[in-house]
């Protein structure tokens, strides 16, 4: 087994009542693709929520290498080296590809700083490199705004990518994307993966093939099935709860 990067354990968050997570165990491992599926109001996105800071858990442990994430708040996990892309891209839809990238380099200035200043070889250099692993080098001049649905999920990635994170945890990163453009993201984060550690809630299972190392599947909060995706889509409690509908 290799090195752990992550390990959530007894995760419990309740709203109103009703538990989101229940006691949930969740390892994953050093350059591991880890997807996790379930039928919605599995927890899936709490779960990334509260990994990220974004929701607090009522109890259990979040320990990101050798810090408890769920002790810091949203900034500082960042920082730490985890990424986060929400179901929905998230960019600035004014400003040009070029730009969007480098506003997330986190050694530049504010984002007005940012572009007015005359940016340095060595982040033009990493910008380039980032824009052409998301398929956008010929699109750095574009507006954002301007981008199809699928770049613009690209577009969310590259600004990750910009950060270097450890750990990318990515929502639906195909919704909403052509048959060649969930290939092309299949293709790209493969080659992202190779030195950092990322874990993708997806429903697409085409997809979930093309790229898992291991699938956990999420019912009610809890874990009900882990391992390959030939193993998850062969259990009898997956089929019931997930993919018999």
């Amino acid at each position: 087994m290799s090195e752990l990067i992550l390990s959530v354990e007894d995760l419990t968050v309740s709203f109103d009542g009703f538990k989101a997570v229940d006691k949930l165990n969740f390892y994953v491992e050093q350059d591991e693709l880890r997807v996790v599926i379930g039928p919605n109001g599995a927890g899936k996105t709490t779960l990334l929520d509260m990994i990220c800071g974004k929701t607090k858990p009522n109890s259990g442990t979040i320990r990101f290498k050798n810090r408890y994430l769920h002790t810091m708040i949203e900034y500082q996990i960042t920082r730490a080296g985890v990424g986060r892309k929400f179901q929905n891209p998230s960019v600035y839809e004014d400003l040009t590809v070029l730009e969007n990238l480098d506003i997330s380099y986190p050694k530049q200035r504010s984002v007005l700083g940012s572009l007015f200043f005359r940016r340095r070889s060595d982040v033009v250099e990493k910008i380039e490199s980032v824009a052409e692993q998301i398929y956008l080098r010929d699109q750095l001049g574009t507006k954002a705004g301007l981008l199809s649905h699928g770049q613009k999920q690209w577009l969310e990635i590259g600004m990750l990518l910009m950060q270097d994170p450890e750990l990318m945890l990515l929502d639906e990163p195909v919704a909403g994307m052509s048959a060649r453009e969930r290939e092309q993201t299949a293709e790209l984060l493969k080659r992202i993966s190779k030195g950092r550690s990322m874990v993708v809630i997806e429903h697409d299972m085409a997809f979930v093939k093309m790229i898992a190392h291991k699938v956990t599947v999420l019912h009610q909060g809890r874990m009900i099935a882990e391992g390959t995706m030939e193993q998850v889509q062969a259990d009898e409690k997956v089929i019931d709860v997930y993919l018999g509908h």
